[in-house]
């Protein structure tokens, strides 16, 4: 089993910035795809950034230029700098982890931007 937890959400004003990590542990294929997605209130969830074991990184149009994820492969962890933030990026963040055998959340963090 993998267990996420994430950690760096809040309350931020309008154009501030947060970091959001997540930590993994246990059972899981080290050939993987780490990502975040967040659901804001009577939204569906949605990705907001990924990247591969090799590096790879792909973003929602709505925060490229803005957001960050990288990935610490020693402490098999994930993060994501978010730049400029705005009152639209309100919502839970997820942490997620997949594979060919894994498809692992977490248990979600909270940013609020207050415009």
């Amino acid at each position: 089993q993998v267990q996420l937890v994430e950690s760096g959400g809040g309350l931020v004003q309008a154009g501030g910035s947060l970091r959001l990590s997540c930590a993994a542990s246990g059972s899981f294929s080290r050939i993987n795809t780490m990502g975040w997605y967040r659901q804001a209130p009577g939204k569906q969830r949605e990705l907001v950034a990924t990247i591969t074991t090799d590096g790879f990184t792909n973003y929602a149009d709505s925060v490229k230029g803005r957001f960050t994820i990288s990935r610490d492969y020693a402490k098999n962890s994930v993060y994501l700098q978010m730049n400029t933030l705005e009152p639209e990026d309100t919502a839970v963040y997820y942490c997620n982890l997949r594979s060919v055998y894994n498809n692992a959340w977490g248990q979600g963090t909270q940013v609020t931007v207050s415009s």
